[in-house]
């Protein structure tokens, strides 16, 4: 059976149609309140944004969600966890003044910040699943604590996703860095004919698996964690993965790590994606890149699955920029992520999400 995506442009013409207004009849619109018991500890699944990045969701828009929850009769917390990589949100504290440097203050957004996952990353519960690569993954204690969830999300590019948007969320928000660590697993090295030896890889390195050795660099891979904060650093784009091999099972276990973080929500989770600024790369990266597709609007569902497809398929129906990132598929109805990263197999989240039964694809589109 089709799941319903309802779905808000992003055009304005008086106060009564402003995007904050469109926020709280899409949350009406899509059922999220009746998902939300009197007094629930509800959790407001955000991305706060690596430093130097400005094209995460803003938290105006956070507060809409928030105030609709409180309405609903819930406690709203904004959340998210630590990360694999070093950077601005590693440990909690960290987090914190990240988020707060980045706008999602309590005078701002109208509720606290809890770090689901803990002061350093050891908060966790395992969530048993029927998955292919996982019989249990590890989900942010406090995520699984949570009466109910809103999953608010980016979507935007990923270079080893293709796209990030509620699944991704889901799978790399709600966990760990050890649960991220174990949906990653592929290891990277370096193509010596491209490489410098600037060394910019040893410098983002997280465990020290990156080195500089007769002006070249190399790649450890029995320390390699598979972050992949090294791809996204090297200027020559010299380090690389096997592709063919690698991507399809990283996707996959991506896939089975929103299916236990979902899991642990079931029937109390609700689903919001931002199709604006849709940037080549995660909100990790601590810088922004232009967007590659004119805005698009706002979406929701109680389906993560129908969501993240219906806002792939409205991206690839839209013109791409150019001068932007994207390299190909420029034209109406073209692939925009494999114009930005060929080498992406969204297809494998969609398929294996489906036979999970993380949800459908199948999606009725409802304008509001």
């Amino acid at each position: 059976m089709a799941a319903d995506v309802f779905f808000v442009d992003i055009r304005s013409r008086s106060f009564r149609e402003n995007s904050v207004s469109k926020v709280k009849r899409l949350f009406d619109a899509a059922g999220l309140g009746k998902l939300i018991r009197p007094r629930d500890l509800t959790a407001v699944k955000v991305h706060f944004g690596e430093r130097g990045n400005h094209t995460h969701i803003p938290p105006v828009f956070v507060r809409a969600v928030v105030d609709k929850v409180k309405e609903a009769g819930g406690k709203p917390f904004l959340t998210d966890t630590g990360t694999l990589y070093t950077g601005g949100r590693k440990n909690a504290v960290d987090h914190i003044v990240t988020a707060v440097e980045h706008g999602f203050a309590f005078s701002v957004v109208g509720a606290p910040i809890i770090i689901a996952d803990g002061l350093k990353g050891d908060a966790v519960v395992e969530v048993p699943i029927a998955g292919k690569r996982f019989s249990s993954v590890k989900i942010a204690r406090d995520i699984v604590s949570a009466g109910s969830m809103m999953v608010v999300s980016h979507f935007k590019g990923h270079e080893l996703a293709g796209f990030g948007g509620a699944v991704k969320n889901l799978a790399m928000g709600c966990a760990p860095a050890a649960g991220k660590k174990e949906q990653h697993s592929a290891r990277f090295f370096v193509n010596e004919e491209k490489c410098v030896g600037c060394g910019d890889c040893v410098a983002v390195c997280p465990v020290g698996a990156a080195r500089v050795k007769d002006e070249k660099s190399r790649i450890e891979k029995d320390i390699c964690i598979g972050c992949g904060e090294c791809v996204g650093a090297c200027p020559e784009k010299a380090i690389d993965l096997d592709w063919a091999t690698d991507i399809a099972p990283f996707m996959e276990r991506m896939t089975e790590y929103a299916l236990g973080a979902a899991a642990a929500k079931k029937g109390r989770a609700g689903y919001i994606n931002f199709v604006l600024s849709v940037t080549p790369d995660c909100d990790c990266i601590p810088w922004s890149d232009a967007p590659i597709v004119p805005d698009v609007g706002i979406l929701a569902s109680l389906d993560p699955l129908a969501l993240d497809k219906a806002c792939a398929d409205l991206v690839n129906q839209k013109a791409g920029v150019k001068g932007s990132h994207l390299s190909a598929a420029f034209e109406p109805g073209e692939d925009k992520f494999k114009g930005l990263w060929s080498h992406t197999r969204a297809d494998v989240l969609f398929s294996h999400g489906e036979a999970i039964g993380l949800g459908t694809t199948d999606y009725k589109l409802v304008t509001i």
